[in-house]
């Protein structure tokens, strides 16, 4: 189990890299899977980290468990090597920045 002050420092990181509101996320994973012809569950939606951080953006800190930690863990990892100064993704990279949306990072909101 993660100690306090691990706990402390990675829920202030991830709330730091993921900027996205959970209804925000929610919605962007139900536009990104929705096709023409169908449209997944809302719980269904997205790829399990993306409805992880759905899930984790929910939650107290106190209720976290240890898989919540291990995404949170990845997903600020994930955002970190991506927002590099020289590789912050800029507009015309829209590959990028979907995936980072993915995870709750819109790396182009203020």
């Amino acid at each position: 189990m993660t100690d306090a002050l691990e706990l402390d420092a990675l829920w202030e990181d991830f709330h730091r890299v993921v900027n996205m509101t959970s209804a925000e996320l929610a919605e962007w994973l139900r536009v990104r899977d929705s096709g023409e012809l169908t449209e997944p569950l809302p719980d269904d939606a997205g790829p399990p980290l993306g409805r992880h951080v759905l899930s984790i953006l929910q939650k107290r800190r106190t209720d976290l468990t240890e898989e919540d930690l291990d995404a949170m863990r990845e997903v600020v990892e994930t955002v970190t090597a991506q927002a590099d100064l020289e590789n912050e993704p800029r507009s015309d990279d829209t590959a990028l920045r979907h995936r980072l949306m993915t995870v709750g990072h819109d790396p182009l909101k203020p």
